[in-house]
């Protein structure tokens, strides 16, 4: 007999068997018989219409089926899988506090014995090199994403990218950090969210070098479409991290779009443009920063801001040079 023939019977002795036991009650005010909405989640009175029980538990999926075929592949038990973990998260994780279900620590001889579980467990989760490799690497980006403040959608799509990289062999004579840093940031920047090789450098146990080369291998052999930084995409940040105005974010986003009209952003760090261009709309609109305090935000040097800020006033054909 299939599996699901046998859960089908299943289903409905358990359905005869609820139906029976609610056939048994009768009600407590004019000893009628109680009938179920399964709709509403309620046990009422056939006679008198008293609502005898509510709020009561659905015990069915979340989801639809509409034939046996469709019931099968849905039916699922577990939390999602998720591509952020070397096993996509299918395997039994033994946590580490010596305690038992009620909160009671363990006797001696049970500690150790959840001692030697966890060990077998570690064994058994990484069965290969690349497993291990996978489990390494994965970390590494989990670590990096949190000290970046980068959301789960760029972890995601980084430890994709990481997965494919791994499965195309492109990892010999190269190190695990750097491919993952090399993916993380990729990773960011097709998300829009991009962060400099300075602030990622940061974070990584490589240097930015060996990133910068590994990132550009990496996008060439798996053919990842990455678009040039759009260096409107830093401004939110910069702004937030200085605590300015939305006023000081919509006039450099201004001072940029006029200075991609004139051409001069061809060739120059997107990086630099923005910082510079917020420095410039904190002076605009008289909410005043220092050079310093935004090249601390950005991780740039003054004299990077100062170069692009001349040329970005110069390129605003409205704004006075004076201003």
């Amino acid at each position: 007999m299939s599996d699901s023939r046998l859960r089908r019977r299943s289903d409905e002795r358990r359905t005869e068997q609820e139906t029976e036991s609610s056939e048994d009650l009768q009600c407590p005010e004019c000893g009628g018989s109680l009938a179920v909405d399964e709709e509403r989640g309620e046990t009422v009175c056939t006679e008198c219409g008293l609502v005898v029980e509510e709020d009561g538990i659905d015990r069915g999926p979340e989801w639809r089926a509409f034939d046996a075929a469709e019931k099968d592949e849905k039916s699922r038990v577990g939390a999602p899988t998720t591509n952020m973990m070397h096993d996509k998260g299918l395997s039994t994780n033994i946590g580490w506090q010596d305690k038992d279900a009620y909160g009671n620590s363990l006797s001696s001889n049970q500690r150790q014995k959840m001692q030697r579980l966890r060990k077998w467990n570690e064994r058994f989760r990484t069965r290969d090199s690349k497993e291990r490799n996978l489990k390494q690497a994965l970390g590494e980006i989990e670590r990096m994403s949190s000290a970046l403040g980068l959301p789960k959608p760029v972890r995601e799509t980084a430890s994709v990218i990481y997965r494919r990289a791994l499965d195309e062999d492109l990892l010999p004579g190269r190190s695990i950090e750097g491919v993952a840093t090399s993916a993380l940031y990729a990773a960011a920047r097709q998300a829009n969210t991009p962060r400099s090789l300075d602030e990622v450098s940061n974070v990584s146990r490589v240097d930015k070098d060996e990133i910068a080369r590994t990132y550009r291998y990496v996008v060439r052999e798996l053919g990842l479409e990455v678009a040039p930084a759009d260096p409107a995409s830093y401004v939110p940040r910069f702004v937030s991290d200085l605590d300015l105005s939305d006023e000081v974010e919509r006039q450099a986003r201004e001072l940029l779009s006029n200075a991609q009209d004139e051409g001069i952003t061809s060739g120059k760090s997107p990086v630099g443009l923005a910082a510079a261009a917020v420095y410039a709309a904190s002076l605009l609109v008289n909410e005043r920063v220092t050079q310093n305090q935004v090249s601390e935000v950005a991780n740039i040097s003054e004299v990077t801001i100062r170069n692009r800020y001349h040329e970005l006033l110069e390129a605003a054909s409205d704004i006075p040079m004076d201003a």
